[in-house]
């Protein structure tokens, strides 16, 4: 907050510094801002002046059977990908917070990876991998592929919240009788729970939105939204992807809430008032 006593000078830079992150975030946002508007087009084009409002593209979206198998299918792979990347991200996070040993540097690096490295050496590298083994084109793959991308958000969320985690606790759960599953579900994961909720939330996202691994590895039967979004975007051009669009950035608006939400809970849990 500016300071009453605050210079001339000072008063500029406090003015124009927030002027600038406020362009800065127009520009950002502004691709989005002008699709919105498109998926509510009574005309058959992605143009500008529009004619009138309607909801035939979103009527479209939700009675089209392409578009419809392909959101079907992305609510049965991303949540499954999600909770196996939940699973597998919240043991590799607890192990290697508490384990000392030889090359945990590189363990570190290798699983979080896929979060670094360009996504179509991932992609190639999972198509080589899963060839041998019949699971090119299958759900199995497809949800196994997208955990695999998920992992490095809830490794890093997980861990940064195992930060402050006082292990004594596990110790003393132990020493009153309690084994190693009732510890860690009554004491360990009570505590990392919004580091997990939050890395499966950026697991889901990074599911749901993800196009280039899906292309080498689904079947047409199997196209997500986002790959049927890329396959109108190629053979077709339709409103209907602005509606599709337009929805998965409400969705995307939902998650960044409840994360924002979620560290707010977290830093009132830790007695640390949220700035």
């Amino acid at each position: 907050m500016l300071q009453p006593y605050a210079s001339p000078l000072e008063r500029a830079w406090y003015v124009g510094l927030r002027v600038l992150v406020g362009l800065i975030l127009l520009f950002l946002i502004l691709p989005i801002l002008v699709i919105i508007p498109l998926s509510f087009n009574a005309d058959s084009f992605l143009m500008y002046p529009m004619s009138g409002f309607s909801l035939r593209w979103y009527e479209d979206f939700f009675t089209s059977p392409a578009w419809r198998r392909s959101l079907a299918n992305s609510l049965i792979i991303s949540p499954l990908a999600t909770l196996l990347a939940m699973v597998l991200g919240t043991m590799a996070a607890i192990g290697l917070v508490r384990a000392r040993f030889p090359g945990k540097a590189l363990l570190t690096a290798i699983l979080i990876s896929p979060m670094v490295v360009p996504v179509v050496i991932v992609a190639v590298a999972l198509y080589m991998a899963f060839a041998p083994f019949g699971l090119t084109g299958t759900y199995t793959g497809l949800v196994l592929a997208h955990a695999v991308l998920g992992v490095p958000f809830v490794v890093t969320t997980v861990t940064a919240t195992l930060q402050g985690f006082d292990f004594n606790l596990v110790r003393a759960a132990g020493s009153l009788g309690a084994g190693p599953l009732t510890t860690f579900f009554r004491v360990t994961l009570p505590q990392v729970a919004p580091g997990v909720i939050s890395g499966g939330l950026f697991a889901f996202a990074i599911s749901f939105d993800e196009v280039v691994v899906t292309l080498f590895l689904a079947s047409p039967e199997q196209a997500t939204l986002p790959r049927q979004m890329f396959s109108g975007i190629r053979e077709n051009i339709s409103p209907t992807i602005a509606a599709a669009a337009t929805i998965l950035v409400l969705m995307s608006t939902l998650m960044l809430l409840t994360l924002e939400w979620l560290r707010r809970r977290n830093e009132r849990l830790r007695g640390v008032s949220p700035g």
